[in-house]
């Protein structure tokens, strides 16, 4: 049985996927039965071919390809729903969250009396970011933390691990990956966090502006308010002779 599945929302990244796969095997080989998932985002920049053709060295390796983009949720939601593994984690496809960081991610899901833990949320330390994305993602923090209260500093960060099932009992809807200790809070779970460093972009840019994300944030937070507010009032367990 897989022990985990890694989950890879990318697009366009044809500049950093391969030293991003190198560096997930070399971090996860010597102690996981482990399966990568690329959800390539409709990419037009020869990603495609270079997938393809590490697919043939690679036997952990799948690929999943949109043939239009659909964004870094719903890139993240069909890579868990074709993951084996019941334990699932994330990282953006640019290179900027360093794979090495997963084994102390996914440790608390596989600690001894976790069962009630069902999302460890990374946290950026020492942020490898221009001024400007710094100041705009603190702004955003800010006021989420005021609204949710979901006890997390940033979670904007893309190395986030979790159990598959309660993450596809979430709601879902576009832009979710950013809610996820709300939501998974929302439905009685624990959520854990673990600080992770984080690098400069190696090549490519950035999809999103500064103007692009608090734009679609302010109708997001408004929404995941709401469904906190007519959260689940407890989780159903079988009952057993």
């Amino acid at each position: 049985m897989t022990d985990l599945s890694i989950v890879i929302p990318a697009k366009n990244e044809a500049e950093n996927i391969e030293a991003l796969l190198d560096g997930i095997d070399a971090a996860l080989a010597p102690s996981f039965n482990y399966e990568v998932i690329v959800v390539d985002d409709a990419s037009d920049d020869g990603m495609e071919a270079i997938l393809k053709a590490r697919l043939a060295r690679a036997p952990r390796l799948r690929v999943l390809r949109n043939d239009r983009s659909g964004g870094q949720s719903a890139a993240v939601h069909s890579g868990v729903q074709a993951a084996r593994s019941p334990i699932c984690a994330t990282l953006d496809g640019d290179g900027q969250n360093p794979p090495e960081e997963l084994p102390k991610l996914v440790a608390p899901l596989f600690a001894p009396g976790s069962e009630a833990v069902a999302l460890v949320a990374g946290q950026r330390v020492g942020r490898q970011d221009t001024l400007s994305k710094k100041l705009a993602s603190k702004f955003a923090n800010w006021i989420r933390a005021r609204v949710l209260h979901d006890g997390t500093r940033d979670t904007g960060c893309g190395l986030k691990a979790f159990r598959r099932e309660p993450f596809l009992a979430l709601p879902y809807f576009d832009h979710m990956h950013r809610y996820l200790p709300a939501l998974f809070a929302r439905d009685g779970w624990q959520v854990a966090h673990v600080d992770v460093s984080h690098r400069a972009r190696g090549g490519g840019r950035s999809h999103y502006s500064n103007l692009q994300r608090g734009l679609v944030s302010i109708s997001d937070l408004m929404g995941v308010a709401w469904l906190i507010r007519r959260r689940k009032k407890s989780r159903p367990t079988e009952v057993t002779k």
